[in-house]
Parts: C-alpha cells; structure tokens; sequence
C-alpha cells in the first residue's frame, strides 16, 4: 500500500488586532475648535440680535466648533465696544481659537481699530471669521484680505491727519487762537487784588468766571 501522505498544516493568516496605535504611537484625537461669538446691535435695532446669533451658531455647526463662549452687545455709537474686550481677553487666555462675528462693522470702530485686533489676534494664533462679508482669517485667501486691510488702514490714517492739518490752517487764517485755553494762574494777580479790597473767594471766582479752586490755590501760593 502506499504511504499515506504527510498532512502538512495550513498556515492561516494570522489575524492582527486592529489598534489605534500609528507607528508605535497613538493616534491623535482631533483637535476640538473652541469658537467665541461676537453680536452687537444699537439700542435701535435690538430685533436682529436673534438673526445675529442664529447664524453664527448655524456656521460654527457647520464648520464642526463648539460654542465656548457667546457675547452680546447693545449700545449707540461707533466708541462703545467694552464687551468685545471680554473675548478678547479670553482670546489672550488661549480660552477660545477663533471668533465669529456677523459683521466686520460689529466688531471695529474704524478700518484702523479692526486691523490692530485682528493683528493682535493673529499673534495669538486665534482664528477670526466674519459671515456677512465671508472673511476667514483661518484660511489663506483670508489672510490676503487682512493685508488689504492694513492698507486701508493707512490710507484712513492718512485721511485724518490731512483733516487735521487743513483744519489748523483754516483756524490760524480765521485768526483763532490754537493751544491749550489760558489757566487761572493768569489771573493771579487781579485775584490777590480782589481779595486785599474784602472779596470772599466765592465771589472772586464769579467775577473772573474761574473754579474757587483754582482762587483758593492761587491765594495759597502767595508768600
């Protein structure tokens, strides 16, 4: 009879137990991006507050951030931002990565307030994103418009120190005086004069049309 044949052992694949680990490390968990949120309204115009924040949060949603912290501002006039400072402090705290306004005129006073922020805010690694005018500092393409900004920014610098200018030569033509307004130290001596004669330091200051302060002081400076 022939010799029964060796049953050689199938080798099977050996099953490799997928893990986590890339090269011998473990893979890294995807960066959450903290997003804070920026709406401002005049004490006029208080209805488009909900439409503001609706649509930043839509678009963080989309872009896959989470909301950390949310600011909303109501006030008149172009000076008043004093909650904006809130996210920028948290900004400088490294508590949020980038911040998303509705519109570029929300957040800056002039062309010249938005550029410094936005430098300073690009020095700190932190993102910015304006929905109406689609501005996305964290982009390429966004970074080319904040250079057109800083140009911008130096031409209405420029702007404002010619207005000044031609408005001190249109004063010094028209004969008005320029300088800080005269002090009461100027009237030193008809104070000194009104007090000999029996005036009280109220009625002195009435008469020269000067604070009783400045009398009391220009009386006590006397020797």
């Amino acid at each position: 009879m022939p010799r029964e044949l060796r049953k050689v052992p199938i080798k099977r694949g050996s099953v490799i137990k997928k893990s986590g680990r890339v090269f011998g490390q473990g893979r890294k968990a995807a960066k959450t991006i903290r997003a804070g949120l920026y709406a401002r309204v005049s004490t006029q115009d208080q209805q488009t507050l909900p439409m503001q924040n609706r649509a930043m949060r839509e678009y963080a949603a989309r872009r896959g951030w989470t909301v950390a912290m949310q600011v909303k501002e109501v006030g008149s006039g172009a000076s008043q931002r004093q909650r904006r400072e809130e996210l920028m402090l948290a900004a400088r705290r490294r508590k949020i990565d980038v911040v998303v306004v509705w519109r570029l005129d929300r957040w800056g006073r002039s062309v010249t307030d938005l550029l410094a922020t936005l430098q300073e805010l690009e020095h700190l690694s932190v993102g910015f994103v304006s929905l109406t005018e689609a501005l996305d500092l964290t982009t390429p393409a966004g970074r080319a418009m904040a250079a057109l900004l800083a140009v911008f920014a130096a031409f209405e610098r420029e702007i404002l120190g010619e207005r000044v200018r031609a408005g001190l030569a249109h004063a010094r033509q028209s004969g008005k005086r320029l300088g800080r307004p005269a002090t009461a130290t100027m009237h030193a001596d008809r104070v000194r004069k009104l007090r000999r004669s029996g005036l009280s330091k109220s009625e002195i200051a009435r008469r020269l049309n000067i604070g009783r302060t400045s009398v009391r002081r220009i009386l006590g400076e006397k020797t």
